[in-house]
């Protein structure tokens, strides 16, 4: 690839490998895609321009990523809760059987017929083939992915997935899977920088990207240990041990009352060591208020995912669950945070392996797995330990500017690559070249409206304009929506409580507080579930009886009446998610 020097004596790439006009033009035929490039070339853009583009034209499309925390950037669900096959490396045809079998799983693969997933380099070549064989097994067809257009996204410079001790990269890396050399996915690979601010700190990266560093690039990267990056800043080390030393320093600091909260830990000990090398909650955790956390799992009807950051604001008391901790998230949003659950299940869906524990981590400094999909406007980073190729690529790569990195030092593997990456990198930037030399001129109009055809959308250019200008004023369904609407066809298909939490995997009190939400902000009729003349009036009075007396102690710091002193005042004593439900229907 042609380089050329610019300022600062820096190289930088030149060549145009692929213009996004030219990859739209790809993904709108139809084509299975990989859209790739460097830290900030905009395929994130490029796919939001295709969803967007699909949406209009009424296409069904699942948007879905390799973690949480791009799922949220792009406004989906991760892909493993997508295709059902959570954290398991194998399906057996039982296990497909009872996958069709639960009607929104069902529903949703059957309906699909574009797939994204983004953050392609972090899903493990197994899951890969798993998405594949679950696609063929409900689209009842043979072809690769059930025949549906799928696109991944991503950059395979960023580090593998986490895999067994014994596997090498080349059995983690995704393009190394049998899925993969069947989709015959056409590579896209964009080179435009839209996320980095700084010329120089661009040319760093892609000076690592094509391992050709200068005496100049090491020279900047050394003299920003002399950087003043301010107050607010996230700290990235390599190892999990320089990680746990910082947090500790910082709680131990805290003037405050420590609490601990232990793990429930049940199964196969065998299986029990598989399920907590996926955990990434601590068997041990201890937390102070104003501890700094950071969520690991998850849970889009609470509010938080795995990545979401905040601070411990205090704890409160809870019959059911005991002491909870109280976050309050950067967005301001405050949350009591229960114990979640991670499990293995048998063939018969029976769990036979569990971890449960509140889920949060300290995080006054993090690892730099953990730090994949963020962009930081400032980061301290110590790459002194490095002990796997591209993790120095990575910290570097999460920072918007050089004038926001703090680099306390960096060894010789720091800034290497995986070899298998880059020569499969050699090789996209090839295929791609040859695409954008062969397509970037041709009118493919015609196979753009026939794959929409194709899908079942329109072409009816009222109805596309129509739906653009509600896409345009925001109206787009969220997951929050989407998992909404999910329980709103179970409760109006008659089931009951306790069934739609079963169906849906979530808590009944969850569910109570998705019905409160329906009938507010949709009118849903919710008569059905009234819990009895008797057992609300009773609580109708307590709930008066409280306010009157105005105790803090009674109410949260939103100025909501806690359940625990109503609950507290019925006699005989109720079940908190029934007062839970009695409160739906008190004016």
């Amino acid at each position: 690839m042609r380089q050329k020097s610019l300022s600062y004596g820096l190289l930088f790439l030149t060549d145009e490998i692929m213009k996004q006009d030219t990859a739209l033009n790809l993904l709108k035929a139809g084509e299975n895609v990989f859209l790739t490039g460097s830290a900030g070339a905009g395929k994130t853009y490029t796919l939001n321009q295709y969803i967007q583009y699909l949406k209009a034209r009424k296409v069904p499309v699942a948007i879905t990523a390799s973690t949480g925390i791009a799922a949220t950037h792009m406004n989906g669900m991760t892909i493993h809760t997508w295709a059902g096959i959570g954290i398991k490396d194998r399906l057996n045809d039982d296990d497909l059987k009872r996958m069709k079998e639960r009607k929104y799983l069902k529903e949703h693969l059957e309906n699909a017929q574009v797939l994204i997933i983004d953050e392609i380099s972090m899903l493990h070549a197994k899951q890969l083939n798993l998405v594949n064989q679950v696609l063929k097994y409900f689209k009842e067809s043979d072809a690769a992915f059930g025949g549906i257009q799928v696109i991944v996204a991503g950059d395979f410079f960023q580090l593998p997935p986490v895999g067994r001790n014994d596997e090498q990269n080349r059995d983690k890396f995704c393009f190394m899977s049998e899925a993969w050399v069947e989709a015959k996915f056409r590579v896209c690979y964009l080179s435009e920088q839209h996320r980095q601010d700084d010329e120089i700190l661009n040319q760093i990266l892609n000076a690592i990207r094509a391992q050709n560093l200068q005496d100049e690039h090491i020279h900047a990267l050394q003299q920003s240990a002399q950087h003043d990056i301010g107050d607010t800043f996230t700290r990235l080390y390599t190892h999990n041990m320089d990680v746990d030393k910082i947090n500790y320093q910082h709680l131990n600091a805290i003037e405050t009352q420590t609490h601990q909260f232990n793990a429930v830990i049940e199964g196969n000990d065998k299986l029990l060591e598989t399920l907590k090398s996926s955990v990434r909650a601590p068997e041990e955790l201890t937390l102070k208020k104003h501890a700094k956390v950071m969520f690991v799992k998850n849970n889009f009807d609470m509010g938080f995912i795995n990545g979401s950051l905040g601070e411990v604001i205090g704890f409160e008391e809870d019959d059911k669950r005991g002491l909870l901790p109280k976050v309050r998230l950067t967005d301001g949003t405050t949350l009591l945070v229960e114990p979640e659950t991670w499990s293995i299940e048998n063939e018969a869906g029976k769990a036979i392996a569990s971890f449960q524990q509140i889920p949060l981590r300290l995080a006054w400094a993090i690892t730099i797995h953990k730090s994949q999909g963020m962009t930081l406007e400032a980061a301290e980073i110590n790459l002194s330990n490095t002990f796997e190729k591209g993790q120095g690529y990575v910290a570097l790569s999460r920072l918007k500017s050089l004038t926001g990195l703090k680099l306390l030092g960096f060894n010789h593997k720091a800034l290497e690559l995986d070899s298998l990456a880059i020569k499969a990198d050699r090789r996209f930037q090839e295929l791609s070249s040859e695409a954008e030399v062969n397509f970037a001129e041709v009118d493919l109009t015609a196979r753009h409206n026939a794959f929409i055809r194709h899908c079942g959308g329109t072409l009816n250019a009222t109805e596309i304009s129509r739906n653009e200008k509600k896409l345009a004023k925001g109206a787009k369904q969220s997951y929050a929506a989407a998992t909404l609407d999910e329980t709103k066809a179970l409760f109006e298909d008659g089931y009951e409580i306790a069934d739609i939490a079963v169906e849906r995997g979530l808590t009944p009190a969850t569910i109570i507080n998705h019905l409160a939400r329906l009938h507010k902000e949709q009118g849903l009729d919710i008569t059905v579930a009234h819990p009895g003349d008797e057992v609300v009036e009773e609580v109708r009075k307590i709930y008066k009886r409280l306010h009157k007396r105005q105790n803090p102690e009674h109410f949260s710091e939103d100025g909501a009446i806690k359940l625990r002193p109503i609950v507290e005042a019925t006699s005989p004593k109720m079940a908190y998610d029934q007062v839970r439900l009695a409160l739906l229907f008190i004016e």
